[in-house]
């Protein structure tokens, strides 16, 4: 009697565990639909191009690292020096451009006076020939005033750009699935809208990288050259015309001593009444004088 009351008690408790157990995972499967009820009613609120991007898989093969990818560096350099003739130097530093494939940005030539003249090139060329086109450029001058050469490590920003833009690209692709698919017109709109922002960052993220490719695939070099001449005057033996400035001398020698004596036999005849009578009065005068001392 007493095993059968054991037995009794123990499936008793078996079945109580079980019920217990049951009720448990049915409160779990319901909290879990719940859930998922509440996750895919926030999908619905958001647009269409939040759930691509939240359930888009990240791969692998997408991130880049830097290790792996060359250096990506802008240079730039100027130069400032002296040269012998202006006009051959440049000539020479335009024809080193197109030897090495770059291209003239500017150039300019200032004539400050007789004495001095300079001119400013801006040229490009390309990074492998970057330190050799320096050098030979260096070589046109017969001193070196100044000399700057910088560079800019914009690899960190090139992988960065080249990632987000493959992350872009595959939003477009999803947006253009979900396009073909879209049954309303609303969602067509909201998709169409969604994917012209897409290929709109898409654009300026390639702009960008375009940018760096073209930046660190030519080097920028600004070059000042300054010419200082001293002009040696030469002996002047053309045009001195010496006999005929000596006839014209002699003629305004003679001109000018013809009009001394013109003047002065008009002053003497035009004026002789005025210095007869002026004769008379000193010869009078003189005469009294002479006469009152003899007197004495």
């Amino acid at each position: 009697m007493k095993k059968i009351v054991l037995l009794l008690f123990f499936i008793g408790l078996f079945g109580f565990l079980i019920a217990c157990s049951n009720k448990e995972m049915a409160e779990e499967i319901k909290t879990e639909e719940a859930n998922d009820s509440a996750i895919y009613s926030v999908k619905e609120e958001k647009s269409s191009l939040e759930v691509v991007e939240e359930d888009r898989p990240v791969d692998d093969s997408e991130v880049i690292s830097e290790t792996s990818t060359e250096r990506m560096i802008i240079h730039k350099a100027i130069i400032k020096a002296n040269v012998k003739e202006l006009a051959k130097a440049q000539n020479n530093i335009e024809q080193k451009v197109k030897k090495y494939g770059g291209y003239i940005v500017s150039s300019d030539v200032y004539q400050e006076d007789d004495l001095s003249s300079s001119g400013n090139i801006i040229v490009r060329i390309p990074e492998h020939y970057f330190e050799t086109f320096l050098s030979e450029a260096e070589g046109e001058a017969s001193k070196v005033i100044e000399r700057n050469v910088t560079g800019q490590d914009v690899t960190e920003q090139f992988v960065d750009l080249t990632s987000r833009i493959k992350s872009k690209r595959v939003v477009e692709e999803r947006l253009l699935t979900f396009m073909e698919n879209a049954e309303k017109t609303e969602d067509l709109l909201k998709i169409s809208s969604d994917l012209a922002n897409v290929q709109e960052e898409i654009e300026v993220l390639v702009g960008k990288v375009n940018y760096l490719e073209n930046q660190t695939s030519f080097s920028t070099i600004e070059i000042a050259l300054y010419e200082n001449r001293v002009i040696v005057p030469e002996i002047e033996n053309k045009d001195l015309n010496t006999w005929e400035k000596t006839k014209k001398q002699f003629v305004t020698s003679t001109n000018v001593i013809l009009t001394a004596g013109s003047g002065v036999i008009v002053f003497f005849i035009g004026n002789l009444p005025v210095l007869l009578i002026l004769c008379v009065i000193t010869f009078a005068v003189y005469w009294t004088i002479k006469r009152k001392r003899i007197e004495k």
